[in-house]
């Protein structure tokens, strides 16, 4: 049996995605900046999916930018908005996704900002009142916190955090790319200046994302080019991608009710067998709490692993695929940023199980029982 349970990293595309997106591989592959009618049907489809993205996410259509994906419009975001308004100060947290944590991190090292870290309890939640102490102290800052944790599950309160940025005159940016297409996000009730997205993250092509910027905290572009994106993103779109990023999405929030239930009935299973099969077991960070965390994301902490690393090869020969942590960081030396800012003993093994609604009670079977014969 095949077995794949790193949603988390990327999810397996929508067959109804896919045909989405062929004729707009094989018929529609005019240039959308073209003026003879391949090239408008390209644009009009194009606009198309861009309404539709906006419907969803409840904002107009010319605050929807399109992107390579999540890293490029978190880039884009901080890079651009920091350095348009003049920021000197950004507010963020350990457990961000490298493509935030790393950005801030460079201009920090270059002069440009000074980086503040909001304060954490042991399973990773925000202390909003440090963050608040912060705002008071550091007037119109920077701020970029994950709306949910790619690691550990963890989701904080968007409109609380968006109602202090407005106190306080803050920019805040929020990466969605673990909740868009599975989390309600009505943008026009969130107090937000930009967020960041990417289709595979929900059944989507690979290589396509998306940005939120509201109209009133405009930013310049990141990639310089023909004009694109009506001047925010040079170079030729991705149609095919961007007709498949609109349809994924369209389906998530359509079947969100189904794919939640789904979800959460696997993940609540998934506990349930390991702790029984499981001595001292435990669940990093909120993941275990079903009412407060991703539902597709659970993290694992199984006690007396020497050789975390093996174990992950091990289930791999089993035909199992999972992660140890954030499938980002893949190739680097060091380990997870995630699980060292909550002091959680790395050595003894930790596997990230993220879901899809794709996968089956018997994939959790066949897991659980390969798990037991390895340890």
């Amino acid at each position: 049996m095949k077995v794949y349970l790193d949603n988390a990293a990327t999810t397996p595309l929508d067959e109804r995605v896919f045909e989405a997106m062929k004729p707009y591989l094989l018929e529609h592959f005019g240039n959308p900046s073209s003026i003879h009618s391949h090239g408008r049907t390209a644009r009009s489809a194009i606009e198309k999916a861009r309404k539709k993205v906006a419907d969803i996410l409840n904002v107009a259509p010319s605050e929807i930018f399109f992107t390579s994906g999540g890293t490029e419009a978190d880039n884009t975001i901080i890079n651009n908005s920091i350095s348009s308004y003049g920021i000197k100060h950004a507010i963020s947290s350990k457990i961000e996704h490298h493509a935030v944590l790393h950005t801030l991190e460079k201009l920090e090292k270059e002069g440009k900002i000074k980086l503040h870290f909001v304060e954490l309890d042991g399973v990773g939640q925000i202390n909003y009142d440090h963050l608040t102490n912060l705002l008071t102290d550091h007037k119109s800052s920077f701020v970029s916190l994950m709306h949910g944790n790619n690691e550990i599950g963890n989701i904080i309160n968007l409109e609380r955090v968006g109602e202090l940025c407005v106190e306080h005159h803050a920019f805040f940016h929020s990466d969605t790319v673990q909740t868009l297409g599975h989390h309600d996000l009505d943008l026009s009730k969130i107090k937000i200046n930009a967020i960041a997205g990417s289709a595979h993250k929900f059944h989507g092509p690979k290589g396509v994302g998306l940005m939120y910027i509201n109209a009133e905290r405009q930013i310049p572009p990141l990639l310089i080019g023909g004009g694109q994106e009506r001047n925010m993103r040079g170079g030729t779109e991705n149609i095919s991608g961007i007709i498949g990023l609109a349809k994924a999405l369209e389906l998530g929030y359509s079947e969100k009710a189904k794919n939640q239930t789904k979800l959460l009935e696997l993940k609540k299973y998934t506990i349930d067998k390991l702790r029984r099969d499981f001595d001292n077991i435990s669940f990093n960070g909120l993941s275990a709490d079903l009412e407060n965390s991703l539902h597709k994301v659970l993290s694992v902490s199984i006690p007396g692993i020497v050789d975390n690393d093996m174990l992950l090869f091990n289930l791999d020969i089993n035909g199992i695929s999972i992660s140890g942590g954030s499938a980002c960081a893949s190739g680097a030396s060091v380990g997870s940023h995630v699980l060292d800012a909550l002091n959680i003993d790395e050595d003894s093994g930790v596997l990230r199980v993220s879901f899809s609604k794709f996968n089956t009670k018997e994939e959790i079977d066949y897991f659980i029982e390969k798990l037991l014969e390895i340890i």
